[in-house]
């Protein structure tokens, strides 16, 4: 697609609020406009792991949530008066029972939750394990698989390989701001996927990242990127946190650009999260994890820090004032989330249940929340 001018917008500077989906449940986190005092809420389905709690942008009240509840199984809650009430959806996302006989896919967790475009008001996508996408057209109160993926003669070749210990997921669902057809998933394990006719074909999209993983050098299908994410204000640059490293892409060029390698040998480039800076698109944040043999999931040497580049990756610089000298956990990929205020404020969730706040780029960090359940999503709502 042709890049069109955009408009860099203007800092918010109204009230923030986080939203925490938990291995228990799930949580508000709510700020003053200054960002020092914060108040947490009562716990939200307790004892129902939810992995995704999302805001809808366009309207500022709607929530929906991706819960696994209990005995019931995945599903999909909606709240259109920011949590005060909350209906689950008459058809969550599944998928066809198969005919006797054969086997089919199961749904077992709703993983991820994408806004539509902001031409296509009630539209959403969810990301499931196993590796599955689907639409709502209606706020999320019914869904529909995407059957140009979930149908897709190459599904089952690209949706295999390396998976997660908790399932395979699909995930990182991008919609491109200058129009609604144009859309890139991750897959976990399969890689990054690309339709640019609303979903009804897609293109694997993973030249030059590695996969060191499989006996297959550069293969078109079969990676493991853990978080996908395009700049809306320069939509042809996509950054991904890999489980082989950190890239950038710029699309017309159409390859993946390892920047992790100029992140400090000692922490190297593995971690799950990554996050964009609102109105640069050559800043980004991540937050490393130990990626060694074991691949133990806590920070790398049980120093925790996150990591910022301000020129697209050449140059990494350690951010770790406020964190504890010592503490052996992680962030996992969607638990990692930036405000829109100026300075911008950042966001994560602890695997083992502390938020983490900064008010100033990650230059210095408080932390307002612990004692949660394990941490699976940090999201912010600007109020």
């Amino acid at each position: 697609m042709k890049t069109k001018s955009v408009t860099i917008p203007k800092p918010a500077a109204g009230v923030v609020a986080v939203l925490i989906g938990t291995r228990k449940g799930a949580f508000i986190l709510r700020g003053d406009k200054a960002r020092r005092a914060w108040e947490l809420s009562k716990p939200i389905f307790l004892g129902h792991i939810v992995h995704h709690l999302v805001l809808d942008p366009r309207d500022g009240r709607t929530l929906v949530l991706a819960a696994r509840t209990g005995h019931l199984g995945p599903t999909v809650f909606r709240s259109t008066d920011f949590g005060k009430t909350w209906k689950e959806a008459e058809r969550p996302p599944a998928f066809p029972k198969a005919a006797e006989g054969e086997k089919g896919l199961v749904l077992d967790h709703v993983f991820w939750l994408t806004p539509g475009h902001v031409s296509q008001p009630g539209v959403w996508y969810a990301g499931s394990s196993p590796q599955g996408l689907f639409r709502s057209e209606d706020g999320g109160r019914t869904w529909e698989g995407v059957s140009g993926f979930n149908d897709h003669p190459m599904r089952s070749a690209w949706a295999g390989g390396e998976a997660t210990p908790d399932g395979p997921k699909l995930h990182s669902v991008n919609i491109d701001p200058r129009g609604p057809n144009h859309i890139y998933i991750g897959m976990s394990g399969g890689g990054v996927f690309e339709s640019v006719d609303g979903g009804r074909d897609w293109k694997p999209l993973n030249k030059g990242c590695a996969a060191d993983f499989v006996p297959t050098p550069d293969p078109e299908y079969g990676h493991d990127p853990h978080c996908v994410l395009l700049h809306p204000l320069m939509p042809d640059r996509l950054y991904q946190q890999n489980h082989c490293g950190i890239y950038r892409m710029e699309r017309p060029e159409g390859q993946w650009i390892r920047i992790g390698r100029n992140m400090p040998k000692r922490v190297g480039d593995i971690g799950f999260p990554i996050v964009l800076h609102p109105r640069d698109p050559d800043t980004v944040w991540v937050f490393p994890m130990d990626g060694t043999e074991v691949w133990p999931r806590t920070s790398p040497d049980g120093k925790p820090a996150c990591y910022v580049t301000r020129n697209a990756g050449k140059t990494w610089r350690r951010l770790d004032k406020g964190f504890p000298r010592r503490a052996w956990f992680t962030v996992k990929r969607q638990a990692m989330a930036s405000d829109a205020h100026q300075p911008v404020g950042l966001y994560l969730g602890t695997t083992n249940g502390e938020v983490w706040v900064s008010r100033n780029e990650g230059a210095s960090w408080t932390c307002p929340a612990r004692h949660l359940p394990e941490i699976y999503s940090v999201e912010v709502a600007e109020l």
